[in-house]
């Protein structure tokens, strides 16, 4: 997801938000369809046809706030914020969701979040009306992390896959009719990427959904920072100052702190 963030930052340069967010989404649509399009008839049945059109609204919004946000922050910076959303949705899973949160997973989040807020500083200049961008897309994007989570037990990640990719290039493709921007060869290559790192991204999100609670999956979502970090010093020339490396520091120990608690816990079991 970092990497198509950094992709789709780099192409809003020459078409602009909206068609970028056009682009990611209809180039995912066109390959999930090619892909599903021999067993089309089972992988566009859903059991839960009002969940998925929330979801797929919930995944929209949170990419159109989130790329918005690149236009006035840095990469890194909106990617921090967005970060809330491993907080966000462990609450939900507890709330909504019924599962169970242990010391070790809230340990685990709660560690991370400091990590976010060594990187973001509050009272720097991050925290801006601009920042209310990355929030609200990370409010948005866990509310689909619930929604897939809640379908993909009983569905194909495909039909998930299909149904989002679908709902966002219909939408955009109306806007985008009456403000087309003429793209050149290597913006359409850049719209190729997106597509293809989207859905491996997307596909791998809901696959892990269905397999793992969804408070255990999100705290890894913070490891996002380090290749936001990274992506923005290749690309853009952002390099990380001592607090986004101290930062991530503390992230990354924190998500190793989960997983290995998680797979201490899995041998027991076994």
């Amino acid at each position: 997801f970092a990497s198509m963030d950094a992709v789709a930052k780099y192409l809003m340069k020459e078409i602009g938000p909206a068609q970028t967010i056009w682009a990611r989404y209809t180039a995912q649509a066109v390959l999930v369809t090619l892909l599903i399009f021999p067993r089309i008839n089972t992988y566009g049945k859903t059991k839960y046809p009002k969940l998925q059109l929330f979801r797929s609204v919930a995944l929209m919004m949170a990419t159109t706030l989130f790329f918005f946000s690149f236009s006035r922050l840095d990469l890194a910076e909106a990617t921090a914020l967005f970060n809330i959303s491993p907080v966000l949705i462990t609450l939900g899973a507890f709330l909504f969701l019924r599962e169970k949160i242990g010391p070790k997973r809230v340990i685990g989040i709660g560690v991370s979040l400091i990590g976010a807020l060594i990187i973001i500083r509050p009272g720097s200049g991050v925290f801006t009306i601009y920042a209310l961008l990355p929030i609200g897309g990370a409010i948005c994007y866990s509310a689909y992390n619930l929604a897939t989570r809640f379908v993909g037990l009983d569905e194909s990640p495909w039909t998930s896959l299909l149904y989002s990719a679908l709902f966002g290039a219909v939408c955009f493709s109306m806007y985008i009719v009456f403000h087309w921007r003429p793209m050149s060869t290597t913006a359409i290559i850049l719209t190729i990427i997106i597509g293809l790192i989207g859905t491996a991204g997307h596909l791998f999100l809901i696959k892990a959904l269905t397999l793992g609670e969804a408070s255990l999956v999100a705290p890894f979502g913070y490891t996002s920072l380090l290749f936001a970090t990274m992506w923005g010093i290749i690309l853009f020339h952002n390099f990380p100052d001592f607090w986004t490396i101290s930062g991530a520091i503390v992230i990354v120990g924190a998500g190793v702190y989960v997983w290995a608690r998680e797979r201490i816990v899995t041998s027991m079991k076994t």
